[in-house]
């Protein structure tokens, strides 16, 4: 019908045949799905999401200098306050990231005020809990999560505990009656956006972010992770050490 629905039909084929290379692992899809791309920007150049999504296709082809023209662009349309421009920026100093399997950017304000965006937590471990109030399970593995946020509070991790409870103020007051002191988010049910994000359709369900953002773990009920954070925030104090170190090499400093 135009330039815009050509593009926009271009942008959606590209996405399932990024969606159908990260699962079979096929490049061929990637190569495809560029050309989609090449198509959907040729009738929209200044087409946001295509940009984006072109960039982190050429990474997953090891065409690295195309790949950060591509996110360098994205960076300069997008304001500050867009959500993917951090990744954009992660994924311009870094392209092996975009052929990682990264947890999908998102920010959330917790219940007391705190604003929580995954790429600000750069360099920090994050252990997501999706609960509700009104699972069993949930409730059993809570001492479980308390005691993590307890026994890590001064490592570099981040706990945030995402309900799906439909109720607000049932979400509010088993909160504070249990005394759950690290971020809490209130979703809003198994359709809200977070849940959304990583396809939670079972609780309790935990995922483990390590420093660079990359999903490392997930798990479906309560299991045994303080193994795994261990060796998470091993990488995550070394990679902080580093940082300081370079900084304090730096002219001037």
């Amino acid at each position: 019908k135009g330039d815009r629905e050509s593009a926009l039909a271009h942008y959606e084929l590209a996405i399932v045949l990024v969606d159908e290379g990260t699962i079979k692992h096929k490049d061929d899809c990637f190569s495809r799905a560029h050309d989609e791309l090449t198509k959907g920007l040729a009738a929209a150049p200044n087409f946001p999401d295509a940009i984006y999504e072109d960039g982190r296709v050429l990474a997953k082809l090891h065409q690295d200098d195309a790949a950060k023209t591509r996110f360098e662009k994205y960076i300069a349309m997008c304001p500050d306050t867009d959500q993917k421009r951090q990744r954009a920026q992660r994924y311009l100093e870094n392209p092996e990231l975009a052929r990682a399997r990264m947890a999908p950017p998102f920010t959330v304000t917790t219940m007391d005020g705190q604003q929580i965006s995954l790429d600000g937590l750069n360099g920090r471990v994050v252990l997501l809990d999706f609960w509700a109030t009104w699972c069993g399970p949930c409730r059993e593995a809570l001492p479980h999560i308390r005691d993590i946020s307890k026994k890590f509070q001064d490592q570099p991790l981040v706990v945030l505990s995402i309900n799906l409870d439909k109720d607000e103020e049932k979400w509010r007051d088993f909160v504070s009656k249990n005394q759950m002191t690290w971020p809490q988010y209130w979703d809003g049910g198994f359709d809200g956006k977070i849940a959304k994000m990583f396809d939670v359709n079972a609780i309790p369900h935990t995922f483990t972010i390590d420093a660079d953002g990359v999903l490392q773990d997930e798990h479906v009920g309560d299991e045994a992770m303080e193994g795994k954070l261990k060796k998470l925030l091993t990488r995550a104090r070394e990679l902080q050490q580093s940082a300081t170190q370079r900084a304090s090499t730096k002219p001037g400093s």
